[in-house]
């Protein structure tokens, strides 16, 4: 059963980066037509459910809030914490067997 949990791990990071990347392109188009915006909740709460990565460097490549601070320092911050988090977990609980690439417990 754990080693069943890397696939949707890396189901799930794919899905967010996807979503990340598409919110972050209509937001940029939305504001050039003058359009209804995407909130900037939603953008970060898109990055803080993992998909910070792909947010930020789809806002480096097409140039989009990268003059806000809020944006330009929370996101790498919220990534660097997402990091933390991961490796207390993984030291928390020792040897994952899933991620060391054993079979079961």
């Amino acid at each position: 059963m754990p080693g069943e949990l890397l696939p949707v791990i890396i189901i799930y990071f794919g899905i967010t980066s996807l979503f990340a990347i598409v919110i972050t392109v209509y937001d940029k188009i939305a504001a050039k037509l003058h359009r209804r915006r995407i909130p900037e909740k939603v953008l970060l709460l898109t990055a803080a459910l993992s998909g910070c990565v792909a947010m930020y460097a789809t806002m480096q490549i097409i140039r989009h809030k990268t003059r806000h601070k809020k944006f330009m320092v929370g996101i790498p911050l919220i990534f660097v914490t997402e990091l933390i988090a991961a490796f207390g977990i993984y030291y928390a609980f020792g040897n994952i067997p899933f991620l060391s690439g054993q079979k079961g417990f």
